[in-house]
């Protein structure tokens, strides 16, 4: 039985990452010792790290720094310290085994072994915080814990669990009749398609350009006959722009964020000048969640929400600075000094930390800075959607993901996994984030499947389906400029096909577990070292995964890679599909193995007396519920599964009817 205690510090702000409220303890935190201006704790040799969500480098997150610091940042190298998201969930494994969570909504410095290997730092930029400690026998334990602690995690309709075909730069309803008709035609199964921000009018959030996307709710209806939901963008930024509703209604009841002295803040991003409205304060956040209601009546049943860290191009007082510092350094002959200095002038104006100081919010009726909130403004941002859902449409499931989020988020939507690059680390990475996404109760989530930026190329993109089908989000998205990547768009059309075909076949058992992880506060993706605490080898393995009770995944994420190394920690079946038509299975050992992957097959492995139902699949959701119900399974003697039904829409999520139980014996 796990045990959680509570400790608070100061005058901790209240960010709702918690529903389950409990009193605070008396005495010293366990563990951590505080020394200075920071929270201490002694690693041994052995211990690992899990969690902190998004971030980057492995599952152990042993040896890097980290900050907790929602950050418009696209290049997820190695190198960064924050995406994001700021998910403040970790448990150290080792001598000791406890997890922590710090709910503290500004920058938070996590060393976890880097600036001394056995030594945790963690420094928070002031002492107003709640710290949870959660002791437990196993990880799974601790992790359950604090998945009740902060609430059931979001559940979407079960159409967002289709195919998701996205890119920036899709002008026009023309251009969306287009990749729909790609896919129809080539026979590869999809249900959404996301429009970024060329649907608007010059950017404008809430707005449909008419001339681009005549007749908007009719052209959702003609989506609405080809069996495919349309889920467009919406940005933090509101236009500057007499004449606007948005813009106007909120200037006039004072709902944007503000300068110390009272006025609007002003900031820019996609449609040039932009207020900020105060998410953290209560009512502009029901009033903007209550905006969304204009897309709604048109049909929309799907949103994602994006900028919202908040990402801002420049500020318009640091942009005056900077110009006129630039017309002082009016030369044509720099030295090299000079020309950085330049650089980094033009380059510190995008999400300059002068600029986030200077930012007011209305929290409670008390003015705050925002750099003590921070990594709350994404969370509430789609926090008001989801609250504004629950009002405007009660009985009915509404897609909504973001790309900044915070613990407590998970309960109004999920999140995709950012900017990513056409990397072939960045499916490894993909893979790597999930349980830790999990582990903080993130579980709609997946990544931009081929990268969103740079130029991508068949096999990868083949590579990263084959991991995408797991995952609840299955989104293809890259950026404008770059080399489309539709899976219609490359010679082995036949293969994109039967991939993503997959995707709909294993639907009944990916769809099952999705529910049951989040109805039962349970990991989706779990890693080998939680699942096998014993086996010493399996705490070395993360690049393979447990996805729900029965099947361990283990994508090839190697570039001209004609397979992989596969470490087994208990006997396993293998399977190889290459269609929901073409299975083939073998009964492995427990042990290492190379195993033969081809470009045009999906590989998995089923546990011991498990149980994975499935169907013929379908070209969308609808029609792959209509299909037979069939099982793969590994059973020597007897096993039952535990299958989770249910119409996709409404929100009876409890009710006992929707499980049925499957049995198989030997």
């Amino acid at each position: 039985m796990s045990k959680i205690r509570k400790f608070s510090i100061g005058n901790p702000i209240n960010t709702d990452a918690v529903e389950k409220k409990l009193a605070a303890a008396k005495g010293k935190i366990p563990y951590l010792k505080k020394e200075d201006k920071s929270f201490v704790y002694k690693l041994g040799t052995e211990d690992r790290i899990y969690g902190l969500g998004e971030n980057v480098r492995g599952i152990n997150k042993r040896g890097w720094i980290y900050e907790s610091n929602c950050a418009d940042q696209p290049n997820h190298t190695e190198t960064q310290h924050s995406l994001y998201g700021a998910h403040n969930f970790f448990v150290v494994d080792g001598k000791e085994r406890f997890g922590v969570f710090i709910d503290y909504p500004g920058k938070l410095i996590l060393d976890m072994g880097y600036t001394k290997m056995n030594e945790i730092r963690i420094t928070p930029e002031d002492w107003d915080m709640d710290v949870y400690i959660i002791e437990g026998k196993e990880i799974l334990d601790i992790v359950k814990e604090f998945r009740a602690l902060i609430g059931r995690s979001y559940i979407p309709p079960k159409w967002a669990f289709g195919y998701t075909q996205s890119r920036w730069g899709y002008k026009s309803a023309d251009d969306i009749r287009e990749v729909v008709k790609g896919y129809r035609e080539n026979g590869i199964p999809i249900d959404n398609v996301c429009m970024d921000i060329d649907y608007m009018e010059r950017f404008k959030d809430f707005t449909v350009n008419d001339e681009t996307f005549p007749d908007f709710p009719e052209f959702v209806k003609e989506m609405e006959k080809e069996h495919i939901h349309l889920v467009p963008i919406i940005d933090a930024g509101v236009k500057i722009e007499e004449g606007y509703d948005t813009y106007e209604e909120g200037v006039e009841k004072g709902y944007f964020c503000k300068e110390k002295d009272g006025s609007d803040f002003v900031g820019a991003v996609w449609p040039g000048r932009v207020h900020f409205p105060d998410f953290l304060n209560k009512d502009a956040r029901e009033w903007f969640g209550k905006q969304y209601k204009i897309l709604l009546d048109q049909g929309i049943e799907g949103f994602w929400n994006d900028m919202n860290e908040p990402a801002i191009f420049y500020s318009e007082k640091n942009l005056d600075a900077v110009m006129k510092k630039i017309k002082k350094m009016d030369n044509r002959d720099m030295d090299m000094w000079e020309v950085f200095g330049f650089r980094d002038l033009v380059n510190g104006l995008a999400n300059n930390p002068e600029d986030y100081a200077s930012i007011y919010h209305n929290m409670d009726g008390k003015k705050i800075c925002h750099d003590k909130v921070h990594n709350l403004y994404g969370y509430n941002m789609t926090r008001a959607a989801g609250e504004a859902f629950e009002e405007l449409c009660p009985e009915k499931r509404i897609l909504i993901y973001s790309r900044a989020s915070y613990i407590g988020m998970h309960r109004y939507g999920g999140t995709w996994m950012g900017d990513n690059q056409s990397w072939w680390s960045h499916l490894l990475m993909n893979l790597q984030m999930l349980p830790s996404m999990n582990m903080c109760g993130f579980l709609y989530t997946g990544a931009d499947l081929g990268g969103f930026g740079a130029d991508t190329t068949e096999d990868l993109v083949l590579r990263w389906l084959a991991l995408g089908i797991f995952t609840p989000l299955m989104r293809n998205h890259s950026a404008i400029g770059t080399r489309e990547q539709e899976a219609y768009q490359f010679t082995n059309k036949e293969a994109f096909k039967n991939i993503i075909g997959i995707r709909y076949g294993l639907m009944p058992y990916l769809y099952s577990e999705y529910m049951k992880a989040v109805l039962r506060n349970e990991m989706l993706f779990t890693p080998l070292a939680f699942a096998y605490p014993e086996d010493t080898q399996a705490q070395q393995v993360e690049d393979q995964l447990l996805m729900g009770e029965s099947i361990m995944i283990a994508p090839v994420y190697t570039q001209n890679a004609t397979g992989r190394y596969v470490y087994l920690p208990e006997k396993m079946k293998l399977v190889r599909m290459k269609s929901m038509n073409d299975i083939k299975t073998e009964v492995l050992e427990k042990g290492h193995y190379y195993v033969d992957v081809a470009l045009d097959e999906v590989v998995f492995f089923i546990r011991p007396e498990k149980i994975v139902p499935y169907t013929m699949g379908g070209q969308f959701m609808e029609e792959a519920e209509q299909q037979e119900l069939k099982l793969l399974h590994f059973v020597t003697d007897k096993a039952e599964y535990e299958l989770y039904e249910d119409d996709g829409y409404e929100k009876d999520y409890e009710n006992p009817e929707h499980y049925r139980t499957i049995k198989v014996e030997a």
